[in-house]
């Protein structure tokens, strides 16, 4: 382009649109750029990474804006931008390979390929010169490859060719099949408890990540089995991370990752897929517990994504706000965590003395700073984290202990404001189908749970808002992003798997049969675009994009579940919310599949081994007989939100349901109404306990051991 940007100024992804001033002749991943390599027998540079990326934003500065290396670039190489948000298929193929080689993975990905897209060198962040930690430095490297592939261009494509053929060979490979007994499940959770950091809360050292799917296997396992230990390491490590700074104190939602041990300083970057899923973790820790300071949280994190993620005007949900941002002091330049961390003098000059005196004291508030980091960006500044309780407060300073909650409220709220006028963040706002997927089951768990209207609400405007836009009602074609009035990229497995979890969730929450039917419509299409009619589980692509090299089926539930276990789970919900064994068939084939390797690591698909135990023990089903919005059906819906039942679903049989699902449900023609009043009907396996209209007795039966 003529103003000094290049083609991706015409893209509609913010990661691409951060490099759109590059001098580096940069392509989005398509036809254009692919024709070129192949015409010109070029190799392909591969650039993937993400708009909140840290690293990302380093090696632009340092390589990508140089006018020097940019040439290096434009003159031997096709130079190819990925959003991996946008393109989770392309990044997966790459990574791959990247992990295959390097023993490592993550972003920046950096990837040669030859014109027909084979990899034949990778890694990650590349410095421009080769001081860091031993890599070589990135015009050095695109120097030696160039040379490479003029000297060697038919040996590195012979090579690249025989990688993928490998690659291909190994990548869908299952395990013979195993019969999954209790034994799997209970080796996850003895390598789950090996790596328990008893002290500290959390699982591994530093970094420490916060791997909900982790805390939904345990809070399961514990509500299978009754062993107190798995519920125990859970709730003690979501009351670590609300007291660390991975936690923001002051505006809510927790950060990607703590740097260290403790859950002191975190990476600064808040994501949505964190967001919802950790309100679920402590949604479902309160459910369990009754520590009303785990609700607490879970507010706080779903508010901060109301205020801060939201779009506005359609209610849907953005993707993320960045690590860096400008700093208060020189805009002009951007650190990370800028926007969140303080100086001792600035609090002081907010509060007043004694105020200000709880405050530093309840978050370890030092005038040399409190956070150390490996990078010295933060040299001088106090990460918020709580290390003293209101109650030890108030008996050191002889207060009431309301009087020091009062203080502590009011500085918070104070310095919040104060932060509002700090340059935020730069905020990722596209909207991706399965994030949002997973941020409305996270409202309408949370809004019936918490009985909170307004999050079923949110929830609900959410999903008006997929549905109407991302979603052709007919043929059930679903795209994965909108950002500024277009919607592009055809839906993966994990898009149609999270828009059914939260469809279904939607359901147990308002009880609208139109949610349930979408939902299993959904799954249905899903199995048609996806599965494996041969070998079980789905793939995570259609196969329709010739350009992406391997169909690969997600094995791995890392900071985002995999599609194969969410899509497991919800086929074993809906089998017996709607009466489909076909569904469960299904389930149990994808399961089947993984079963391999879950006995060999069952630690690594934890969501999975939960939708396996579902299977072998079917979710119970709570049948309400009544009308949707009576008080006496409220009631009953209460009493089974005040219990955790992780393996029951709640299906609603008003006159509506009973038309549309009585004929695979034969067992709701006889549960009617008892005597005028809503009764509620506990069945498993389609078998039912005596019913009852008492709310009271319900709730009693639904807390005795199973």
């Amino acid at each position: 382009m003529s103003d000094g940007r290049n083609r991706l100024a015409s893209e509609k992804s913010p990661y691409l649109l951060q490099h759109a001033r590059n001098p580096v002749d940069w392509y989005p991943w398509g036809d254009e750029a692919l024709a070129r390599a192949r015409a010109e027998d070029k190799p392909i540079f591969l650039s993937v990474g993400y708009s909140t990326c840290h690293w990302c934003h380093v090696m632009e500065r340092e390589s990508f804006e140089d006018a020097e290396v940019a040439a290096l670039m434009n003159a031997h190489f096709i130079n190819i931008k990925v959003d991996r948000e946008e393109r989770p298929d392309v990044d997966r193929v790459y990574m791959t390979f990247v992990q295959a080689t390097t023993g490592r993975g993550g972003w920046p990905m950096s990837v040669w390929l030859t014109p027909e897209l084979a990899p034949f060198f990778g890694g990650t962040y590349f410095p421009p010169d080769g001081k860091f930690g031993g890599r070589p430095g990135f015009a050095s490297l695109l120097t030696q490859l160039a040379k490479a592939w003029r000297e060697k261009r038919d040996e590195i494509a012979a090579g690249a060719s025989e990688t993928v053929a490998q690659l291909r060979e190994v990548i869908n490979r299952a395990a013979p099949p195993r019969a999954l007994d209790d034994a799997v499940a209970r080796a996850a959770f003895e390598a789950f408890r090996q790596s328990y950091d008893e002290r500290l809360g959390g699982f591994g050292g530093a970094p420490k990540f916060p791997r909900p799917v982790t805390h939904e296997f345990l809070l399961a396992y514990h509500a299978r089995t009754g062993d107190s230990e798995a519920a125990r390491m859970v709730l003690h490590t979501l009351r670590a991370m609300h007291n660390g700074g991975m936690y923001d104190q002051l505006g809510g939602g927790f950060h990607r990752y703590s740097v260290d041990a403790l859950w002191h300083v975190p990476h600064f970057e808040k994501m949505l897929y964190d967001q919802a899923q950790l309100a679920r973790s402590y949604v479902d820790g309160y459910q369990l517990s009754g520590d009303a300071a785990l609700a607490a949280t879970a507010r706080g994190v779903l508010d901060y994504v109301l205020r801060d993620l939201r779009d506005a005007e359609h209610g849907a949900f953005y993707s993320a706000e960045d690590a860096d941002s400008p700093l208060p002091e020189n805009p002009s330049e951007q650190a990370e965590g800028a926007f969140y961390v303080w100086t001792k003098d600035e609090i002081e000059a907010l509060l007043e003395a004694d105020d200000a005196a709880l405050f530093c004291e309840h978050y370890a508030i030092a005038a040399e700073g409190n956070a150390d980091d490996p990078h010295g960006e933060l040299s001088g500044k106090n990460v918020l984290h709580v290390v003293a309780t209101v109650e030890e407060q108030a008996e050191r300073a002889a207060l009431a202990t309301d009087d020091v909650r009062v203080s502590l409220d009011g500085a918070r709220a104070r310095l919040l404001q104060a932060r509002a006028a700090r340059p935020r963040p730069h905020l990722d706002d596209k909207v991706l189908c399965a994030w949002n997927g997973m941020m409305i089951g996270a409202f309408a768990r949370a809004g019936r749970v918490l009985g909170e209207p307004r999050y079923i609400e949110a929830a609900a405007r959410a999903a008006r808002f997929v549905r109407e836009t991302l979603l052709d009602g007919e043929t059930l074609a679903l795209w994965r992003r909108y950002r500024d009035g277009e919607r592009a990229v055809a839906a993966y497995l994990e898009d149609y798997a999270q828009l059914t979890h939260a469809l279904v969730e939607l359901y147990q929450a308002r009880f609208e049969l139109d949610d349930l039917l979408l939902a299993e419509r959904l799954a249905d299409h899903a199995i048609e675009r996806f599965f494996d009619r041969d070998e079980g589980g789905f793939y995570a692509t259609d196969g329709r994009d010739t350009s992406v090299l391997l169909r690969i089926k997600d094995d791995y539930d890392g900071a985002e579940p995999s599609g194969n276990s969410v899509m497991a789970l919800e086929l074993v919900r809906l089998a017996a919310l709607v009466g489909r064994d076909d569904l469960r068939a299904r389930a149990e084939q994808t399961i089947a599949f993984f079963s391999g390797r879950l006995e060999q690591m069952p630690q690594v698909m934890p969501l999975m081994l939960v939708a396996a135990e579902r299977l072998r023990d079917p979710p119970a089903t709570l049948v309400i007989a009544g009308e949707r919005d009576a008080d006496d059906t409220r009631a009953l819906l209460g009493a089974a939100e005040r219990s955790f039942r992780p393996d029951m679903v709640v299906l609603l049989a008003d006159e509506a349901a009973r038309a549309a699902l009585g004929e695979r449900l034969p067992y709701l023609a006889a549960m009617a109404p008892r005597d005028g009043a809503a009764t509620a009907y506990l069945c498993r396996d389609q078998r039912c306990e005596a019913p009852t209209t008492s709310a009271d007795a319900l709730a009693a039966e639904l807390a005795a051991p199973r």
